[in-house]
Formats: structure tokens, C-alpha cells, sequence
């Protein structure tokens, strides 16, 4: 019997949404009950993860991401996800208060790349992320080269993720391939979309196979640790 999964949604409420989305239309079914059993949480009054990050006086986002897993667990999930990478600057504190196994949305990512050749990868998240340095630590271990944008680069990423999609807004798709196109051309084979916000272009753009989805990985490897089958 598959597991039951346990989504910690609200991070941005969006990407939560989709998330969940993305793991319904990966599922192998046949009919309502192929499904997995999922109990999702949207706190979405969860204190900005980038804020804090870059600025320890601003609130903390982690005793409510702990209340956000220790409730899932307590309706009976057995493998958590959480759907955003700037929260997995946090990931240990999180997974380390409930008895139940959370995925990693970075290492699903960057196993994913692996499968697909990637050498030199280049990353598209939030400011915080990209200060973490959570990606660039873990690539190392895979092989795998991490370019980052510039900082007037990360400006317009910030505004695109901030200022358009979790506004509701369409998203500049021209200021996005011109930051995407910079790295590129430094040598990047494939682009992380390496925030949960970014992941919701591919709803309305066409993005070429270079581009390698975070939430999609992340979907991924849920559906197969919950023991489903993945759609083919």
C-alpha cells in the first residue's frame, strides 16, 4: 500500500498548490483511488524564509515550518515534502522534529541533473538561496559546477519572483531569458529553476529541456518514496 504523503504547502501558496498538482499528474492512476492519500498544511503567514536568511533579526520561519510538519505527522503522513528551496536553509531543523522522512528538494534536483548529463549548472532562485549557498555546497559532491547570476542578474530574479509571480502578475519573460541566457553562455549546460515561483513559468512559457524544474524533481521522487508508479 502506497504511503501517505504530507505536503507543507504555503511557501509560497502557489507553489504548494502546484506541487500538489504536479504529484496527481505524475501518479500512475487509473481512477480517483490510484491516488495517493496526501494531507497538505498552508501556512502561509510562515515569516519570509529570504527575510530571515539575510537579515537573523527579521522572524523566524522555523517554528512554524516544525508546527507545519509535526501537524502533518500527526494526521498520519508518513513522508513529508516541502515544496521550496529557500526552506531548505532550514531543512535539518524541520526533519529533525518529526519521526517521519522529508524529502530534499535539492538533492532530488541534483540527482535529476546527473541523470541528464549536467556538468555546469546554473541556478535561477531567490536572493536567499543563493546566499545559503545550499545548492553550490551539495553540487560539489554530484560532480557538478554551480554558476550563479550576477548581482544585478539576482535584482531582476528577485523582481520577477517578488514583485511578479507572487503578486499574481504575468512574470517579464524577456528579463528572465536575458538573465538565463548570461549564464548560458558562461558555460552552463542546464538552468535550475530553483525556486518554487519560478517553477509556475512553465504553466504559461515554453522552457527548452536545458531547464531542470525543482518542484518537478521534487514530484518525482515523491511519488516513487510513497511506492506509486510514475505516469509514463
Amino acid at each position: 500500500m502506497a504511503k501517505t504523503l504530507g505536503i507543507l504547502g504555503g511557501l509560497g501558496p502557489m507553489a504548494g498548490a502546484y506541487f500538489y498538482q504536479l504529484v496527481t499528474a505524475l501518479t500512475a492512476a487509473d481512477c480517483d483511488q490510484d491516488h495517493l492519500r496526501v494531507v497538505l498544511t498552508g501556512f502561509a503567514d510562515t515569516p519570509d524564509r529570504t527575510a530571515y536568511i539575510l537579515d537573523p533579526t527579521r522572524p523566524d520561519p522555523t517554528p512554524q515550518m516544525i508546527e507545519a510538519a509535526q501537524t502533518l505527522e500527526k494526521m498520519g503522513a508518513q513522508i513529508l515534502a516541502m515544496p521550496c528551496n529557500t526552506a531548505h536553509y532550514f531543512y535539518d531543523a524541520v526533519a529533525n522534529s518529526v519521526r517521519v522522512p522529508m524529502l530534499n528538494i535539492i538533492e532530488e534536483t541534483l540527482r535529476l541533473l546527473c541523470e541528464k548529463g549536467a556538468k555546469k549548472i546554473g541556478l535561477l532562485a531567490t536572493a536567499g538561496t543563493i546566499f545559503a549557498g545550499t545548492y553550490p555546497m551539495r553540487a560539489e559532491k554530484y560532480g557538478l559546477v554551480c554558476e550563479v547570476p550576477t548581482a544585478a542578474e539576482q535584482t531582476v530574479v528577485n523582481e520577477i519572483i517578488y514583485g511578479q509571480i507572487k503578486q499574481g502578475k504575468t512574470p517579464d519573460i524577456a528579463r528572465f531569458e536575458k538573465v538565463a541566457n548570461s549564464l548560458f553562455a558562461r558555460g552552463c549546460t542546464h538552468l535550475v529553476l530553483g525556486c518554487t515561483e519560478l517553477s509556475l513559468l512553465g504553466q504559461t512559457f515554453h522552457l527548452d529541456e536545458r531547464y531542470v524544474d525543482s518542484l518537478y524533481a521534487l514530484a518525482r521522487a515523491t511519488v516513487l518514496a510513497c511506492g506509486a508508479t510514475l505516469r509514463t
